[in-house]
């Protein structure tokens, strides 16, 4: 996995989320929903990912995105912050956010 650090903050709510940037300052993944208990934003984020669904999906410019959800809820709970030129670039990002492939 590529060198990220992991952020968590507080919203405008006043609730936790989480945040991976990469080296270059670039945010590469996002929590898709708020906590109100920093540990369970903490537990999220650093979840094992290999039980969850992976999406890989074209947004409506045409450019591609992944999103993840939980398979023991159904819930989303990552998703990328950006939308990609190609969906193998979608999959590099989603690789430094848990996927294995």
């Amino acid at each position: 996995m590529a060198e990220y650090t992991l952020e968590i903050y507080k919203d405008k709510k006043g609730e936790f989320r989480w945040r991976r940037t990469a080296s270059n300052g670039e945010i590469v993944g996002a929590s898709s929903e708020s906590y109100a208990a920093k540990k369970d934003c903490e537990a999220n984020a650093n979840r094992d990912t290999s039980k969850d669904k992976w999406e890989f999906y074209k947004d409506k410019a045409g450019k591609s995105r992944w999103r993840c959800f939980s398979t023991a809820n159904g819930k989303q709970v990552g998703k990328s912050t950006e939308a990609f030129s190609s969906p193998a670039n979608a999959k590099n990002n989603a690789r430094m956010n848990g996927w294995k492939g």
